[in-house]
């Protein structure tokens, strides 16, 4: 009887074991990221602009203007960091993206090319998630409505592909 309980328990053990990798591995695939982020909320802008200021003004610019000659690659083969006002082409990317590329940097293959790489650290463990949305929306809240109104379609199309 003792040997049927310990062969009952690791079956069971094993079950939830690979239930538990099968919800993680689901879970990474099929996570869409946030909704849509609406700058319009004010408290959440100015959020935004003060975790900007403190997390990412040193590279990508205080008035969101990147750095200088962004297309033009360095010494080292990376890019500069692009400008995330309406002359880059951050407002080109779905929202879920963007906030996949904050909180885990550019991966190659996902969010970048294949052999990518990139300056652009991993902010998942620094911000929270809900840190990534304001600045998220700081950023979008200076792009003009015709860029807003392009990048909200792209997120909408991108959300209803998952």
């Amino acid at each position: 009887m003792a040997i049927a309980t310990k062969k009952t328990g690791m079956v069971i053990l094993i079950g939830v074991l690979v239930l538990g990798v099968g919800v993680f591995v689901y879970k990474s695939f099929t996570d869409s990221g946030p909704a849509f982020i609406d700058p319009s909320d004010q408290a959440l802008v100015i959020q935004g602009k003060e975790i900007y200021t403190n997390n990412c003004a040193s590279c990508h610019g205080a008035e969101l203007q990147g750095q200088p000659d962004w297309r033009t690659r360095l010494a080292s083969g990376r890019l500069p960091a692009p400008p995330h006002d309406k002359t880059g082409h951050t407002w080109h990317h779905p929202d879920a993206m963007l906030f996949d590329m904050v909180k885990n940097g550019l991966v190659p293959g996902k969010t970048a090319p294949p052999r990518y790489e990139s300056d652009m650290p991993a902010y998942g463990g620094i911000l929270t998630d809900d840190e990534i949305v304001a600045v998220l929306a700081y950023i979008k809240s200076s792009w003009p409505p015709k860029v807003l109104q392009a990048q909200k379609e792209t997120t909408l199309q991108y959300q209803s592909r998952r």
